[in-house]
């Protein structure tokens, strides 16, 4: 089994540091996904996202996808952050370095642990635009 690290990223989310703790022995790619918030939603500005989480659970459902996408895709390792709390426009909300021998089986593990991550995680946003606040379904 690969080498998996999950970080907890309640104040900020560090893509660089993440990815210098990442196994990559062997490897000859890592393919990284780093999902930012927009500023603008729909036509609308977005002041900011709060992201809750129920925070004992996270970090194993994080790990549990990890360790799903190692056996499926036969990826090396995998570091994933994601954020909660309060992020602005332009800041890191989610970060997933894979690191694989080959670029195609990277490409397919990342994206699908971000597809999986949305569906899975136990994680809630709120949108807080200049039109009002809403709760978005999914993570999108």
């Amino acid at each position: 089994m690969g080498r998996i690290l999950i970080k907890d990223a309640p104040e900020e989310l560090d893509s660089d540091a993440l990815r210098s703790e990442l196994d990559t022995e062997g490897c000859g790619s890592i393919v990284s996904f780093l999902g930012l918030t927009r500023g603008v939603d729909e036509g609308v500005e977005v002041h900011r996202l709060e992201f809750d989480a129920w925070a004992e659970k996270l970090p194993e459902v994080l790990h549990g996808l990890a360790s799903q996408a190692i056996e499926k895709f036969g990826v090396h390792s995998i570091a994933m952050s994601h954020r909660t709390g309060v992020v602005l426009p332009g800041e890191d909300i989610v970060c997933i370095h894979v690191a694989s021998i080959h670029r195609r089986e990277g490409f397919e593990a990342c994206s699908w642990l971000i597809d999986e991550l949305k569906k899975q995680a136990p994680l809630w946003k709120k949108e807080v635009r200049a039109d009002g606040t809403q709760w978005k379904e999914g993570l999108g």
